[in-house]
Parts: structure tokens; C-alpha cells; sequence
């Protein structure tokens, strides 16, 4: 299946309702507005194609885009490679859902997200933390350092509040998933979500989200959900 079939089959199954969705939370021409859950068919027939990836990443069509995450080879893609993606993430659902989640499943993972939680800038920032999220809730608590992690829950209880509006939520996401995935500092977590207490994030043209991990957390603790790891990463 090459370029311009994948982009046919992806106009195909546009829908005007989606697109709007997609708009609304900050997406913007070009789009077809493709719900995610129809891309696997066509995922499905392509496997792993990083040539077709870069293609389809390259057109800045947010569908494309969104497409070229589930067909990429994290594996095969470098630091610069990274990057360079993340330079042309312009909303959060690429930085956060298309970027980081690629990210979540090569080698150099943490290496990279750690620098763009360093790099000040919104969404490098958020899809570092959100790369962390994807990496808890996956892999063996054994694959990360407590002590590293530890420091990160520090950061996020100093910083979060002065944090950029992005930024904030995937630190409110972080603290979440270290306290339902990260079983060895569940406490911790819990005691840091306590410290930080309601936040709130503002939105364009939409209300403000109000972000309280501590209560996130009490309901899939609750629901015996306390170890929780995702079998897959990307859909």
C-alpha cells in the first residue's frame, strides 16, 4: 500500500463530526477527521512501514500524522528523529498521543523524554512526562530506577503549579499513573498528590479541567486496579 492510497483510504473514512472533535481540542486544516479505531484495518494490511510513516508524517495532515505513529518503527528511529517529529507536533494529541507514545517503545525512551522535560518548551515537556506515562503503565517496574522516578514526583510537586498549561496536565497524568503503575512508590505518589491538591488547567475556548491525581487514583485503587499495566502501547 503506498502514499497516496493510504491517504484515499484515510479521506474515505472521514467524518465531518470527528473533525470537529479534532478542531475543538486544537487540531487544524489539513484533517479528514478519521476516528482512531477505524485507521486498524488499514493498519493492520501495512504492519511496520518507516518510509510510509515519514511520508504520511510529513504532510502535516493530523490524520497522517496520527497514522504514521501506528505504522512507525520506534525501534528504527533515532534521537534527531525524535525530535524532529516533535518539532512539528503542534497540538497536544500529536505530542502527547503520536510522539511520545512512538517514543514509549524504543530503546532510547527515557534518554530522550528526559531532556525534553528539561527543554522549558510546553509540549516537548508534556510528551516527555506523557512518554514516562506510557512507560509505567507498560513495562516492568524492575526496568526503572525508584530513585530517578522518586526525584520526578519531587519536581512535579515544586513545579506543577508555575508549569505551562500542557505541561501541567501530563505531570497531573505522571503522578496518576506512578501511584496506580509504579507499585514500589504508590505511596509516595499519593502523599505528593495530597501536597499538591486541586489544580487547574485552562483551556481555549473551552472550560478549565480541574486535575486532582489524588482522587484519580483512590478510584482505580478502588476498582483493585493498584499494579495496573497496559499489555500494548500504540493501538
Amino acid at each position: 500500500m503506498n502514499f497516496e492510497i493510504v491517504m484515499q483510504e484515510l479521506e474515505a473514512l472521514g467524518k465531518e463530526r470527528t473533525k470537529k472533535i479534532y478542531i475543538s481540542n486544537g487540531a487544524h486544516e489539513p484533517l479528514f477527521g478519521v476516528a482512531t479505531g477505524a485507521m486498524k484495518p488499514i493498519a493492520k494490511k501495512i504492519k511496520i512501514n518507516q518510509p510510509l510513516a515519514e511520508e504520511l508524517y510529513a504532510t502535516g495532515n493530523y490524520d497522517a500524522m496520527y497514522f504514521a505513529g501506528i505504522i512507525a518503527d520506534p525501534r528504527g528511529m533515532t534521537e534527531s528523529d525524535y525530535d524532529r517529529w516533535m518539532d512539528t507536533a503542534y497540538f497536544y494529541m500529536l505530542s502527547d498521543y503520536v510522539v511520545a507514545v512512538t517514543l514509549s517503545e524504543s530503546d532510547i525512551a527515557q534518554e530522550v523524554a528526559d531532556k525534553w522535560i528539561a527543554s522549558g518548551e510546553e509540549l516537548r515537556m508534556s510528551a516527555g512526562w506523557s512518554c514516562y506515562c506510557w512507560l509505567l503503565g507498560n513495562r516492568k517496574d524492575v526496568e526503572f530506577t525508584e530513585s530517578k522516578i522518586s526525584n520526578m514526583l519531587d519536581l512535579v510537586k515544586n513545579t506543577i503549579h508555575d508549569s505551562p498549561e500542557r505541561t501541567k496536565s501530563a505531570m497531573n497524568n505522571f503522578l496518576y499513573t506512578v501511584g496506580i503503575s509504579y507499585v514500589p512508590l504508590h505511596e509516595k505518589a499519593i502523599e505528593t498528590a495530597k501536597a499538591i491538591g486541586v489544580g487547574e488547567m485552562k483551556r481555549e475556548k473551552k472550560k478549565n479541567s480541574f486535575l486532582n491525581a489524588y482522587e484519580s487514583i483512590q478510584k482505580e485503587v478502588d476498582k483493585g486496579k493498584l499494579g495496573f499495566k497496559r499489555k500494548y502501547v500504540r493501538c
